[in-house]
């Protein structure tokens, strides 16, 4: 059953943009300021620190053909878009002349990277929250919740919520197509330097892709790839196709959580005297 909308704490669509813009902004909207500190703080915290590590130069990895008014649209960073504008406001794509990466220029990428993801669960949190009843809990996991599960690891979400045979066919078939991706590629795809957009994609099947790159130590490329562009495209793809992984899980969990949120609180019933006297 769907709810009121004078059930709700706000309007959901008003809470995910304000939260889109400025994170937080959504959850002070509709009446939980501790969750709204919270949020701008971790997600404002991780962006603040990849940029001081990459001295805002996140999006001098582009190719100068590459560049442009909407160049920055697909990256991870678009989850936080106050924080995008900002930064393409103040560094833009770089000085015309390039120079040396500072020394944590790719750590400070992931951070970037992470802010926008960490931003897009508190969206999904939000949207979710302006829509629940004030005074309900329900007992159920939180969308947003297992949506993070769902990007750290593929099928994990899925497990939680107890779809386990889904959530193993997912894990395998996208942690071996971003296997077979970066085996084909040669580990060229464990770069964002190298491959900025393909990255982006690959950066969405979460912690197998980040691990993967961590542990690989980013192999140089010395000769000519036979099999490169077909192993980028395998390995991208298999982030994309997390994101249907993700709305599976959200639909699920929204439809758990808000079928809960629907249920009437049920006070307990007065005492009654042995003569069928109720007692006040």
């Amino acid at each position: 059953m769907a709810e009121r909308p004078s059930e709700r704490r706000g309007e959901p669509l008003v809470a995910v943009l304000l939260s889109w813009v400025v994170p937080g902004a959504g959850h002070l909207y509709i009446g939980r300021p501790a969750l709204a500190l919270c949020a701008f703080l971790c997600v404002e915290g991780l962006f603040a620190a990849g940029i001081l590590l990459t001295h805002g130069r996140t999006f001098e990895f582009l190719d100068p053909e590459l560049r442009g008014a909407m160049a920055t649209a697909l990256t991870p960073e678009v989850g936080n878009l106050g924080g995008l504008l900002w930064q393409l406001k103040r560094f833009g794509f770089g000085a015309d002349e390039p120079g040396p990466w500072p020394p944590f220029m790719l750590a400070g990428a992931w951070l970037t990277a992470l802010s926008g993801m960490l931003n897009a669960l508190f969206l999904v949190h939000v949207h979710v929250a302006a829509r629940t009843p004030r005074g309900h809990r329900p007992g159920a996991p939180h969308p947003a919740l297992l949506v993070g599960l769902a990007w750290l690891v593929p099928g994990l979400g899925h497990v939680a919520q107890g779809r386990i045979r889904r959530g193993l066919i997912v894990a395998v078939l996208l942690i071996g197509c971003f296997a077979l991706g970066t085996w084909l590629a040669e580990g060229s795809n464990l770069s964002r330097e190298r491959h900025f957009y393909y990255w982006s994609g690959q950066f969405l099947l979460g912690l197998p892709a980040l691990a993967t790159e961590l542990l690989s130590g980013r192999p140089r490329i010395s000769h000519e790839l036979a099999y490169g562009d077909v192993g980028l495209l395998y390995a991208c793809l298999a982030g994309l196709l997390n994101v249907l992984a993700f709305l599976d899980v959200h639909g699920v969990a929204e439809k758990r959580w808000l079928a809960a949120s629907a249920a009437p609180l049920v006070s307990p019933a007065p005492p009654v005297a042995p003569a069928g006297e109720v007692v006040p």
